[in-house]
């Protein structure tokens, strides 16, 4: 017997990445394509709504939207619990949550009860994310942490493309509500076999001394132990605070949580700007609607691609730098967008390599906000900026129709569209030059590690 202090993120670093973690990994993958499938869910069957309801296109705004304000709202208010009472509990929650009213959509008969339906359904999709994200960082070592987590962020795509596939097939022969039935209980399904296959994090039970039998028996799942070990986890940057509130928001971390929220913000919103009004924009150059519809779609096609290879970056760089760069690029491309009128292939070329490098930045930084902040406000810290950061899409799907109106030239348009991806760079360069000052200032004993340093 033994009482040896065994470092909870020491052991993870120090043996390879185990059959168990990559459960773990897999796990939270379909966790997030449920959530990818159930998010565009609406849109794939709006014009079959519009045709049986006889609605006009324009009263699917409210219901569109709903969605986007209950993503908010659940990640706002997700993250807190999730420090408060465990990542697993919250994520399961989550998922019987939007699995459950999304079920309960297929049988709405009216404008209303779609809308409130897909209020309460966002909800849950807002909650699961950050907390899929925040699980997977606390079981991934800090040498490969930023890449698995982007790994498992593509899962979010490829839940939307089958969504789309699967929608063309259903619908013609079982109609609208069976992709919402299907929308269900697929996540409903899931939830039980995460009740029995999913792992609590090991770091928060550390954090909430929980019993050190519990925790054993998650990290023998991963590598050997020796009896009797007692787990502790040496965690720079920890804040005395009563909430998780309180520590992302706390002077070592405030600045740093402003920054990562706004960097969100202006991503979504040109992310949500272009998704939604590209292919009118492309239309305004002359191109038919088959061109616009191929030109649009090259937008999110790489986005693999760039997830990927940003976080394999991260992984070896600082990872600020590295988004930061990527949201440079974002903007360069975007902007070189507009003077592509010349040559559709040549604007077919300059959207999907923008797209790629945009959706690998955006898609990065739930993984740049978990090695940020400590396992005490983790959760809070990955949320809170997914939560904030949806008003930008919301701003992002309405601020289209203003720029229509102003009737700008193309090339105005997307030069302006630059600029958020600009914010976006400064900020994480701010955010950077900010924990650089706390680690400079702070006494020796509190400094953080060179992972700390780099998040």
């Amino acid at each position: 017997m033994t009482n040896k202090k065994t470092d909870i993120q020491v052991f993870i670093n120090e043996h390879p990445f185990s059959k168990y973690q990559w459960l773990i990994l897999v796990l939270c993958f379909i966790t997030v394509a449920m959530d990818g499938f159930d998010t565009a869910i609406i849109g794939f069957i709006a014009s079959d709504l519009v045709q049986e309801w006889g609605v006009e296109k324009s009263a699917l705004g409210p219901v569109m939207s709903a969605a986007l304000v209950g993503l908010a709202a659940g990640a706002l208010t997700a993250g807190p619990l999730a420090d408060k009472i465990g990542r697993k509990t919250v994520l399961i929650v989550s998922i019987v949550v939007f699995g459950g009213f999304s079920l309960l959509t297929a049988f709405a008969d009216t404008l209303n009860q779609l809308t409130a339906l897909r209020f309460l359904t966002g909800l849950g999709l807002g909650a699961a994310m950050p907390n899929a994200a925040t699980l997977m960082s606390e079981y991934a070592p800090e040498r490969r942490r930023a890449l698995l987590v982007n790994l498992m962020f593509v899962g979010f795509p490829i839940g939307s493309s089958l969504g789309g596939f699967i929608s063309a097939w259903l619908i013609p022969h079982y109609g609208w509500q069976s992709v919402l039935i299907l929308g269900g209980a697929m996540p409903l399904a899931l939830a039980v076999v995460l009740v029995f296959l999913l792992p609590e994090s090991a770091r928060y039970l550390v954090v909430k001394n929980r019993p050190q039998q519990q925790i054993a028996a998650i990290l023998r799942r991963i590598a050997p132990l020796a009896e009797g070990a007692r787990f502790v986890l040496h965690e720079a940057g920890q804040v005395k605070e009563k909430s998780a509130l309180g520590v992302i928001f706390s002077r070592r971390y405030a600045v740093g949580t402003v920054m990562l929220c706004l960097t969100y913000f202006m991503g979504l919103l040109i992310f949500y700007l272009l998704t939604s009004w590209l292919p009118l924009l492309i239309r305004e150059t002359g191109a038919t609607l088959s061109q616009a519809s191929i030109i649009t779609a090259l937008f999110p096609l790489g986005g693999g691609i760039g997830v990927l290879a940003l976080g394999a970056l991260m992984d070896k760089m600082d990872p600020n730098k590295v988004v930061a760069v990527g949201w440079l690029l974002t903007g360069l491309f975007v902007c070189l967008v507009g003077f592509s009128t010349s040559s559709l292939v040549l604007m077919g070329v300059m959207v999907f390599i923008a797209g790629t490098i945009m959706n690998g930045a955006q898609s990065s930084m739930p993984a740049l906000a978990a090695g940020f902040y400590p396992t005490q406000g983790r959760a809070t810290g990955v949320a809170w900026m997914l939560g904030l950061g949806r008003f930008g899409g919301i701003l992002g799907a309405f601020s289209g129709a203003f720029l229509m109106q102003a009737q700008l030239a193309f090339e105005t348009i997307f030069t302006l569209l630059a600029i958020p991806a600009f914010v976006s760079a400064l900020a994480l360069m701010v955010k950077y030059r900010a924990a650089r000052r706390q680690t400079l200032s702070a006494p020796p004993a509190e400094a953080p590690d060179s992972a700390a340093q780099k998040a």
